[in-house]
């Protein structure tokens, strides 16, 4: 409080110096006596106000020494089965496992994830609401929807970068389609007929689809589902042509020979598809297309519980254990720190826009 106190006097007599002598002349200067007088009078209000500022810091130290004290909840933007679900699942489940902690999943499905999110925004900053975030409704989501009430740079903290993962494209194992060739060379001959279910509107998914529709100077049909589940037993029923889906929710039919894999969309293959070509290499030149999982939180959430959840999630994303569980999902474990998510969180986010625009897809 002394120091305080001592530091603020010192600049005001410093302050008051000036105001002296770099006036203009004729101007109405405070008296020194005026100036001194309330010097004093902040001051004493300084030393009122720090020990307050002090126990708010201690309560801010204490509260990161005791986290958590209660169940925390992770929202999880998609439906039970997609691979939101199924790395939000493992998630929870190994820092439950690994610090004793424990930490509730919560579906909160629609509208391309973006319901889970809003939900998801409206929770305290107290380290207890965090949600199992991906690029679809992050940045691809905001710049879909005409209305949502929150911003991903503005309304929420990056606090744990999971994992990313390349979308797939698929078909029924009974399908004629025996490779993304085969799809193009249909697409042309008969536009607009061959359909493909995503997960939904305003997804990194849908978009993917989009861009090979581009890319390869085809028509096909969008058929939107409520989450990569649904769009997945409709193809494999043949109800609909194709499927773009991310590798995670898709990865237990292909190795059950019941899905097949025509292509990735990222710039490499998949570690865990090695044999699946990627978009790129199917006569696409410079294809890329992927998506990112991550732990998200109230902006506001104090900065010792984001790091703490941080260095957990890190932690686990350094052991073989936890590295052969995302991967045999489909997915590709990446550890960060929160500066570093941040930093991509914003930098996909203003890139996203041209990329919506010109797709020209908008949602009411």
């Amino acid at each position: 409080t002394e120091g305080i106190t001592e530091l603020f006097m010192a600049t005001s007599v410093l302050q008051m110096r000036c105001t002296h002598r770099c006036a203009p002349a004729g101007a109405a200067v405070p008296s020194a006596a005026t100036l001194i007088h309330l010097t004093h009078s902040v001051a004493h209000m300084l030393k009122k106000l720090a020990p307050l500022l002090a126990l708010g810091l201690i309560a801010t130290a204490a509260h990161a020494q005791t986290y958590p004290e209660k169940p925390i909840r992770m929202v999880i933007p998609f439906p039970p089965g997609g691979g939101t679900d199924i790395l939000g699942r493992l998630m929870a489940q190994k820092l439950t496992e690994s610090n004793k902690w424990t930490i509730v999943p919560d579906n909160k499905a629609g509208a391309g994830g973006t319901l889970g999110i809003t939900e998801a925004a409206k929770g305290k900053p107290d380290g207890y609401d965090m949600v199992m975030g991906q690029k679809d409704n992050l940045v691809v989501g905001p710049w879909m929807y005409k209305s949502l009430p929150w911003n991903p740079v503005k309304d929420f903290t990056a606090v744990a970068h999971v994992a990313w993962s390349p979308v797939i494209i698929a078909t029924s194992a009974n399908s004629k389609y025996k490779t993304l060739a085969d799809v193009v060379a249909a697409a042309k001959a008969a536009p607009d007929t061959i359909t493909y279910g995503s997960p939904g509107n305003g997804t990194t998914i849908h978009l993917a689809g989009d861009q090979f529709e581009k890319a390869a100077g085809i028509k096909m049909r969008h058929i939107p589902y409520k989450g990569s589940n649904p769009a997945l037993m409709d193809a494999l029923a043949g109800n609909v042509d194709l499927l773009v889906s991310s590798v995670p929710s898709a990865m237990a039919q292909v190795k059950a020979g019941k899905l097949r894999p025509l292509a990735v969309t990222s710039a490499k293959r998949s570690t865990s598809l090695p044999d699946v070509p990627t978009v790129a290499e199917s006569g696409f030149k410079g294809f890329d297309m992927s998506t990112w999982y991550g732990l998200m939180m109230p902006a506001g959430t104090p900065a010792p519980v984001v790091n703490q959840m941080n260095d957990a999630v890190n932690k686990l994303l350094a052991t073989p254990e936890m590295q052969k569980a995302i991967q045999d999902q489909g997915a590709e474990p990446l550890a960060m720190t929160p500066e570093a998510f941040t930093q991509q969180l914003q930098r996909d986010y203003q890139g996203m826009e041209k990329i919506v625009r010109d797709a020209g897809v908008k949602i009411e």
